[in-house]
């Protein structure tokens, strides 16, 4: 594959600058690798890098860090996975029932604005992976996963549990959050839980690079927030409108007393 030497100098150049500047808590170099030609960014080469800052994929707009390709000239990247994604995955552990097929843009439509991913239960706004027989769809980081995992803190093997079982008492032992959407992994020996959203550090490069994924602001929670701000202010608007009109009809009635009350000492 091509390389493109230019680009290469200018990133390792802009490290020794930053070494130079900061020389005691200097960021390890970032390491190149080849170099490819992708489908939805064809107007510049994308390189491989290892790097452990943290990114958003330009493909699956998750999170990611570690080994990604880069491009040189903007500020797109992509993680591996998604930039090796296959066309099509049959048998997957996942979803073994039906193929599974490569989509670069998430389908719309509906009440959500965004599907979900059916085993994360993040929405999902770029690269899916969908069924046509069914309604099934699943980001290609979620894809790495599979029914049976090991995690590095826990010492036994973990178990995807079915959609249906997962009780909101299972507390997740990473996030330590009770409710979170998305499937759950259950210890075949113990009582720990993981939630599948929370396995996605394994492959994503958040773990392996001690980065702790940050929580995007929910739209629906925004949005009930907003509705809700709404809905008091109205209410308080109105209790003070019909305060405003019992204030009136009661200086009105205490007028007409008083005068009711001249008019009869004058007879």
């Amino acid at each position: 594959m091509r390389r493109s030497s230019s680009s290469l100098n200018q990133m390792l150049a802009a490290f020794n600058s930053q070494v130079t500047e900061n020389s005691v808590q200097a960021p390890p170099p970032p390491i190149l690798g080849e170099e490819i030609t992708h489908l939805i960014h064809s107007k510049h080469p994308l390189t491989e890098v290892t790097s452990p800052d943290l990114f958003t994929c330009a493909g699956c707009k998750e999170y990611g860090a570690g080994k990604r390709f880069a491009c040189q000239q903007c500020d797109f990247q992509l993680h591996q996975f998604c930039a090796n994604s296959a066309p099509l995955l049959m048998n997957h552990p996942l979803h073994a029932q039906h193929q599974l097929i490569f989509h670069p843009k998430p389908k719309q439509g509906g009440i959500m604005p965004w599907p979900r991913c059916d085993i994360c239960g993040k929405s999902s706004k770029g690269f899916t992976y969908r069924c046509r027989a069914c309604s099934f769809q699943m980001h290609p980081c979620c894809a790495l996963l599979s029914t049976q995992i090991n995690f590095p803190i826990h010492p036994h093997p973990l178990k995807l549990l079915p959609p249906s079982n997962t009780a909101g008492d299972m507390i997740c032992g990473e996030c330590k959050k009770l409710k979170r959407s998305g499937r759950m992994y259950r210890c075949t020996v113990c009582e720990y839980h993981l939630h599948a959203v929370c396995a996605k550090t394994l492959v994503n490069g958040l773990h392996d690079n001690g980065i702790t994924a940050p929580e995007k602001p929910s739209v629906l929670g925004a949005a009930a927030r907003l509705a809700s701000q709404v809905v008091i202010e109205f209410i308080g608007g109105l209790i003070e409108g019909l305060g405003e009109g019992v204030g009136e009809v009661l200086v009105q009635n205490i007028a007409r007393a008083r005068c009711s009350r001249n008019r009869r000492i004058r007879e």
